[in-house]
């Protein structure tokens, strides 16, 4: 069925200015001499997509897709069909008599008869260097391949983006390259060595993982006399394909090398032969041999016996024959491989190796007269000469051997016939064989190198292990890794599975795989792992997950979360952890998710590499129905709200002080919780970046009382461990979707979450954020949110020297809280009017006010919180200001205990801030100095002024006291200058005082 074309837009007339369309570097479009001013990016995206397939047409779904990134507004088609309109009008204004763009269903194509195309003619060009240098016609094939190369100014369709022009840049690229390896191949072939090699080197540093490049240098450098420098090529080459890729180069590669390494003489540039010349056979030096076993283990004895194989020869006898058999798993073709490098030196004329496939389920046994072929090649005969018909192949093969020591691998033979033709008819060369079967018919010379192979021995087994795992982990665990070795039956390939999964997992220890493979059930199913290893396309790949698997990865996918654990993928997918461990332990196996680590709650942590993320969500949107999407990311987001609201009360012996939202929370297994939140902090901490994550997400899908209940979850977390970036971003987000929602409520806990966070740094920057957060929390009627506030402005009532207005709010803030029952803000309000009742120099008031805070605190029956410990701290000031020295000691060093092991840096600045005022009045000034310099580096480092500067006060005195006025004056002005910035008139006024009354 032909397209359908709009007949209006197909018009004949005259052709008009011919334009040059340019991708092969930034777009561009040119008539005659001038280019073409092109609009904006949308324009640019769409001409870049007919410039794809010129000539084809380009669907307006397309279009769509690719220029608003598959998230399109409802006016896209009518805004592609205006850029398509502006298109014409730029097209025609340039002097095309006709359209260049036309409307064919279901969208539009670009013709370009009368027009050019770069990258059509590169095309061509390549095209017609590739005949040249076929026919022999070498400087015409430069010539070309030249103007080719020529045409390209940078990457192609730089400054579009769209993942179908990426796809288009990257095969353009990919052309390019190819382009330049074989102009490169015509210019050796020309003689031009020498000018190469600049040129080459460069191509190396920018593509150091394209190994023909790589080769094309090293017989540049080797034809130029720099042989060294083609060896130091090699190494280099060798070392980039192991550390980023882990493998050895290919055999091109490794063959070139070894042909340098003996100056083999058809290495040297010749003259260019006439095409129609018969190629001459030259004797080749084949080097087959796979890459060695890493970390071959054991096998000496039967090493010691392939030896045999060698020593001793008698230069008049026929070949030496070499069976090795054994199951499946055992290791004979690496026992093979390890001898024949080991032997290598005694066959001078070569090494050959084929794999027989005796045994792959996967593809048939090879046929042994394209093995013959391959040989006959490898040993120098040309492809046109070798023999068509079978027993002339044979022939060849044995009559090219007779003079000559070629070792000659056959791996996996399945039965005598098959290798039978392969062996060698006479002469010195040597075969060796692997086979599951027996091979009875095949005699071994020497009847030594006749060897059955069995497992390994338990130490050899368990230093394969430590081989391929390190001796770090191996050597503590040894029992383990013998037990491991027993369940993995000490077959070679059951342990290199093993310990492949060890290696890659470093955070499993020895004994748990031993307790995964201890189950005889599951044994098999978890050293089953070679089907796994897929290395293939992704859609391959995920074309054979289960649909449960399948299921996981694309609603994975969905997730902003840079790495998650099985709580995710259990609530993603509306089933129990254990299942969902299971499918991630899939997903990991099969290379689509890697483990980033053991987080601080004892769970793996996984995540996607960047582009399978992207293909899990490219799937999700189209497997998936939205409203089926739209609930997995709900579920998963109403679960982290919930575990994240437990971990907040958990920490805050209650949580009370935190306003939530009226979300429905998800039911969560009790035996989950407790294994997440043992150490609440922990788990947040563990979940921080995923936190941050999750609240811009569900802020962007509307759902804006997950996002700031979330974040008001977890102010408890980003308080103690101090992460104010983390804390304003999060608040900023949601306080946003707040807004556009227009949730009163979230709009005040936000607003109230940035002033307690301000107020570590600036009491003017948090006073705002209070008024504005108790009008919200007024507006909506939420009385516990007013009390917050209020409690708030008067902390900073307090440091602003309003000690009247602070009692006020005080009272005003504890009527509300008792009122509504909430007795740990209540307690959090209590300890406030006591320190008030302090700067009121009413030391007994306060400290009534601040044994009830402590009373109430103690009553939650959890030791150790957070509230606590304020209200501890502020009991030891009391104390201290009461001349109770031992209780406030205690006091303080109690609170220390508690904010230590929170990591709760704000809190142990200020415990030892008391502490250290505490020993500097009972005399221990040396002491004292000591805890307040430890103070003062805390506050230092996690950047709080006011902590720092009342620090430096208390210093001042030390100072003084020790009889350096100086020191005392340099922490006086730092003090002075804290309090100025943190804006602190009370404590400022202090300073200046001190700075005044101070002796030299």
């Amino acid at each position: 069925m032909g397209v359908a074309v709009d007949e209006d837009s197909m018009d004949g007339g005259e052709v008009g200015a011919q334009l040059s369309f340019k991708v092969l570097g930034p777009l561009e479009v040119a008539a005659g001499e001038g280019d073409i001013p092109l609009g904006g990016a949308r324009q640019r995206t769409i001409l870049a997509l007919l410039l794809l397939t010129p000539g084809r047409v380009v669907s307006v779904d397309t279009m769509v897709e690719t220029v608003w990134n598959n998230n399109p507004p409802t006016t896209a088609r009518t805004q592609v069909a205006i850029c398509v309109a502006a298109l014409r009008k730029i097209f025609k204004a340039a002097g095309t008599a006709e359209d260049v763009i036309v409307t064919a269903h279901p969208g539009y194509l670009l013709k370009t008869e009368g027009h050019r195309v770069d990258s059509v003619e590169f095309a061509g060009l390549v095209q017609s260097a590739e005949q040249h240098a076929k026919d022999g016609r070498l400087q015409e094939a430069a010539h070309h391949y030249a103007q080719a190369l020529g045409l390209w100014r940078g990457s192609a369709f730089a400054g579009v983006g769209g993942q179908i022009i990426d796809d288009e840049t990257d095969r353009l690229e990919e052309h390019r390259l190819n382009a330049y390896d074989d102009s490169t191949l015509v210019h050796l072939e020309l003689g031009q060595h020498q000018e190469l090699i600049p040129e080459l080197a460069a191509m190396v540093r920018e593509h150091p993982l394209r190994e023909r490049i790589r080769h094309h240098l090293m017989l540049a450098q080797y034809r130029s006399g720099r042989r060294a420098d083609a060896m130091e090529s090699f190494r280099d080459a060798r070392r980039h394909l192991i550390d980023e890729l882990g493998i050895e180069p290919g055999p091109d590669l490794q063959e070139l090398h070894d042909a340098i390494l003996r100056d083999d003489p058809s290495l040297a540039a010749v003259a260019p032969v006439a095409a129609e010349r018969q190629p001459v056979a030259v004797q080749a030096v084949p080097s087959e041999l796979p890459p060695d076993v890493p970390g071959f283990t054991g096998r000496d004895a039967e090493l010691a016996a392939l030896d045999s194989l060698v020593t001793g020869a008698d230069e008049d006898r026929s070949s030496t024959i070499g069976v090795i058999t054994g199951a499946a798993g055992v290791g004979k073709s690496g026992l093979a491989t390890r001898w024949a490098f080991r032997a290598a030196e005694h066959f001078p004329d070569g090494q050959l190796f084929v794999d027989l496939r005796g045994y792959d389920e996967h593809h048939d046994p090879t046929k042994t007269h394209e093995v013959l072929s391959r040989f006959l090649r490898s040993l120098g005969v040309p492809g046109e000469q070798v023999p068509a018909e079978l027993e002339e192949r044979i022939s060849l093969y044995r009559s090219l051997l007779a003079d000559r020591r070629v070792l000659i691998i056959l791996d996996n033979a399945r039965s005598y016939t098959q290798i039978r033709p392969l062996l060698p008819g006479s002469g010195r060369c040597c075969v060796v064989v692997t086979s599951r079967d027996q091979l009875e018919q095949l005699v071994a010379w020497p009847s030594q190198a006749r060897i059955h192979l069995g497992v390994l021995s338990e130490p050899e087994a368990v230093q394969l292990l430590t081989t391929i795992v390190g001796e770090r982990r191996i050597g503590p665990a040894r029992a383990d890794a013998a037990r491991l070795a027993e369940l993995c039956e000490r077959l070679p390939l059951a342990l290199r599975i093993a310990a492949a999964r060890l290696a890659s997992k470093p955070h499993w220890p020895v004994k748990f795989l031993v307790s995964r493979l201890s189950d005889e059930r599951r044994r098999l199913d978890e050293l089953s792992q070679g089907e796994s290893q897929i290395r293939a396309s992704f859609a391959l790949s995920y074309r054979y997950l289960p649909e449960d698997s399948a299921r996981l990865f694309r609603r994975l996918g969905l997730l902003d979360v840079p790495d998650f654990t099985a709580w995710a993928a259990a609530a993603l997918l509306n089933n129990e952890v254990l299942d969902a461990e299971r499918l991630i332990e899939h997903l990991v196996d099969a290379q689509f998710l890697e483990v980033v680590t053991m987080d601080a709650t004892g769970q793996l942590r996984y995540r996607f590499n960047g582009l399978l993320r992207l293909y899990a969500a490219e799937r999700a949107h189209q497997d998936e129905p939205e409203p089926d999407r739209l609930a997995a990311c709900t579920r998963f987001l109403r679960t982290f709200l919930t575990i994240a609201e437990e971990a907040g009360r958990r920490e805050g012996a209650g949580n009370s002080t935190v306003t939530h939202s009226g979300v429905q929370r998800r039911r969560i297994d009790s035996g989950l919780l407790e294994e997440l939140l043992d150490v609440p902090l922990d788990w947040f901490e563990a979940e921080r970046l995923g936190l941050m994550a999750s609240v811009r997400q569900a802020g962007r899908l509307g759902m804006a009382d997950i996002a700031w209940d979330l974040t008001i979850s977890s102010t408890i977390f980003f308080a103690t461990r101090r992460y104010p970036e983390v804390w304003r971003q999060c608040c900023e987000e949601a306080l946003a979707a707040a807004y556009d929602a227009g949730d009163l409520l979230g709009q005040g806990a936000m607003r109230y979450s940035l002033g307690t966070l301000e107020m570590t740094s600036s009491l003017e920057a948090a006073s705002p954020h209070f008024d504005e957060a108790l009008r919200l929390y007024t507006d909506a009627g939420e009385e516990q949110g007013r009390g917050m506030a209020l409690r708030c402005m008067a902390m900073i009532d307090r440091n602003r020297g309003d000690l009247d207005l602070a009692m006020e709010r005080c009272a005003e803030a504890l009527s509300i809280f008792r009122a509504i029952g909430d007795h740990l803000c209540e307690a959090h309000t209590l300890s406030n009017m006591a320190e008030t009742e302090l700067a009121r120099e009413r030391p007994e008031a306060a400290l009534d006010f601040a044994l009830d805070a402590v009373r109430i605190e103690e009553s939650t029956g959890v030791e150790g919180t957070r509230n606590l410990a304020q209200a501890l701290y502020r009991l030891g000031r009391v104390q201290l200001a009461l001349g109770q020295l031992k209780e406030a000691e205690g006091s303080f060093l109690r609170t220390v205990r508690i904010v230590k092991e929170k990591s709760d840096m704000v809190g142990l600045a200020y415990a030892l801030l008391g502490l250290g005022e505490t020993r500097f009045t009972t005399g221990s000034v040396d002491l004292a100095g000591t805890t307040l310099e430890d103070a003062l580096d805390i506050a230092e480092e996690i950047k709080s002024p006011l902590a720092a500067g009342q620090i430096s006060f208390v210093l001042a005195q030390v100072w003084e006291q020790r009889g350096h006025a100086e020191e005392a004056r340099a922490h006086l002005l730092t003090a002075q200058e804290k309090f100025t910035a943190v804006g602190a008139p009370v404590w400022l006024r202090r300073a200046e005082e001190a700075l005044g009354a101070l002796v030299d």
